[in-house]
């Protein structure tokens, strides 16, 4: 799929001390990520990032999250970064929920004993992230979407491909169906100013979800690829307050 721009991770990257992770997802396939522990019980957010980035690249930014007493685990796609394999979009959902599934695994052999865990995905990983939270929803503290899209082919129009005949919910993600049977509690996050995936998607995907407890944080003057910096304080701050409240 299109949606798709896989890096590989240049060999020795990386900051010293970075704990590397991998998950069988398959027969000789494996995907690849990063584990950045803040305390032993800290509260653990699994991270899907978005579709031109690779888990490596939250080296400098893992930080941010541990001081806020937040263990981050950032995963990779199929090709990405150090994973095999190659990256689809029904790939992409199966081995979100695989990857949620060995967490523990992946808590125990780094001695971690996180108090709950949240599932985030950033644009493309919203729909990794919704998908963990649809079929994994009794091991979730809550989801957290970052510029997430609510329909897969307007978000391809917008990138000049048109393709006649898709249907979302055959051919697609699915998001704004399948946010719909999310109960967790949710937190959606978007830029006010994101021109890729405009702010309508986040506030679609806001009012479908099932979730009693839901927040909507627009902000302000924010892009797509400058979410965090352009809003930093608001961004974590709104992250901190809803790990803190569950």
């Amino acid at each position: 799929m299109v949606l798709f721009h896989p890096r590989r991770e240049p060999a020795g990257y990386g900051m010293p001390g970075v704990r590397r992770i991998a998950v069988e997802v398959g027969a000789g396939v494996s995907i690849g990520g990063r584990l950045y522990p803040a305390r032993r019980e800290s509260p653990a957010l699994l991270f899907f990032h978005g579709n031109g980035e690779i888990a490596a690249d939250y080296d400098d930014l893992a930080p941010l999250y541990t001081q806020l007493n937040i263990t981050l685990i950032v995963m990779d796609y199929r090709g990405y970064g150090a994973s095999t394999g190659a990256p689809t979009a029904a790939n992409l959902r199966a081995d979100a929920v695989v990857v949620s599934k060995q967490l523990r695994r992946i808590f125990q052999e780094n001695d971690l004993a996180p108090s709950r865990y949240f599932v985030m995905g950033r644009s493309l990983g919203s729909a990794a992230a919704i998908e963990v939270a649809r079929k994994t929803p009794e091991d979730l503290a809550g989801l957290i979407i970052e510029s997430g899209f609510a329909d897969t082919f307007a978000l391809l129009a917008r990138l000049g491909i048109r393709l006649r005949g898709a249907d979302e919910d055959r051919d697609g993600f699915g998001n704004l169906s399948k946010i719909g049977q999310v109960t967790t509690r949710t937190l959606i996050m978007h830029g006010e100013a994101d021109v890729l995936i405009p702010p309508s998607d986040g506030q679609a995907l806001y009012a479908h979800s099932a979730s009693g407890d839901k927040r909507l944080v627009l902000i302000p003057g924010a892009g797509h690829n400058d979410i965090l910096m352009v809003g930093m304080a608001q961004y974590f701050e709104a992250i901190r307050e809803f790990v803190n409240r569950a």
